[in-house]
């Protein structure tokens, strides 16, 4: 215990303390990062072991930016998270400040919004799988009710594949963006609404002066958070569409599915997968840099 006293022994034992936890983060998260980036720089065809495994640098992302089925991929995927993530910030603020209310009934109200989170993705895409049936769908009895003649075939048609992935993805994650701004909102002192109210400010002027740059935080994480899951969709696009139709919904991560498992070429699947982490990675420091910003001039105005 004596060898522990003193600032040493305390950085010595917090080394202690967190050794284990960083060993464990190495070996689940960091290792396949880099065991994916390494298998991108080989030529690897599991269905012609005979060739090995040579090194070829970076010409499985030369293929990939080059190849026309690739950016295809990248543009849907694109699509898919600028329009799910909008949607699902938005809307799930527009939750948190309904749910930030008291109202009586409000912790069944707050249960209740938090049902679609909790469901398993996979049940959720057979749902809507099943919503979306063109012929016995309960979407196309709500749009076109008893006209069986204009039912349409959602899933079916390129036209209308990737929003209806959207739609689901929505109604199933709106609720977590939902949770975190609400959590933002409890951290606001009510104290500071009262002041301004007393000051003669509006709701809307309360909201853009006083909510909108104290909850930005949270809005950030959500965002970070609700980016990171949109751009590894897949599970969704699995069980609705298998990418299709006409490759309408083949986002990133499906294509690498597809070229990996399916087609058997590892090294130029996780180039793929390589892809969509950079993407990921810098799409999130963007968001962290410009709410610091934003954050930053909060503070020093």
């Amino acid at each position: 215990m004596a060898a522990l006293a003193g600032p040493r022994g305390e950085r010595l034992l917090a080394w202690g303390l967190l050794l284990p936890c960083l060993a464990v983060v190495c070996a689940f998260a960091f290792w396949p990062i880099v065991y994916s980036v390494v298998l991108s720089l080989h030529r690897i065809v599991l269905s012609l072991p005979g060739l090995g495994a040579p090194f070829v640098g970076l010409e499985n992302y030369a293929r990939l930016l080059s190849e026309p089925g690739a950016r295809h991929s990248a543009g849907i995927t694109l699509a898919f998270v600028g329009a799910s993530t909008l949607l699902e910030v938005s809307l799930g603020t527009l939750m948190a400040l309904a749910l930030d209310k008291s109202f009586r009934g409000r912790g069944l109200v707050r249960a209740a919004v938090l049902v679609p989170w909790a469901i398993p993705t996979v049940v959720a895409s057979q749902m809507w799988r099943f919503i979306l049936n063109d012929r016995y769908g309960l979407m196309n009895w709500l749009v076109f009710g008893g006209d069986v003649g204009s039912y349409q075939a959602w899933l079916a048609s390129p036209g209308w594949a990737l929003g209806a992935v959207i739609l689901a993805d929505v109604w199933k994650t709106s609720a977590f963006a939902a949770l975190i701004v609400l959590a933002g909102l409890q951290t606001i002192p009510r104290d500071l609404y009262e002041a301004a109210a007393l000051d003669g400010a509006g709701p809307w002027q309360r909201f853009r002066h006083l909510t909108l740059p104290l909850v930005l935080p949270a809005l950030a994480v959500a965002l970070v958070f609700r980016t990171m899951d949109a751009f590894r969709v897949f599970d969704l696009v699995y069980v609705m569409t298998q990418g299709g139709p006409a490759n309408a919904t083949n986002v990133l991560q499906f294509y690498g599915y597809k070229k990996m498992f399916a087609e058997g070429f590892m090294g130029y699947g996780s180039a793929v997968s390589v892809l969509v982490f950079v993407m990921v990675l810098a799409v999130s420091l963007i968001y962290l840099k410009l709410v610091g910003r934003r954050l930053l001039r909060g503070e020093t105005a």
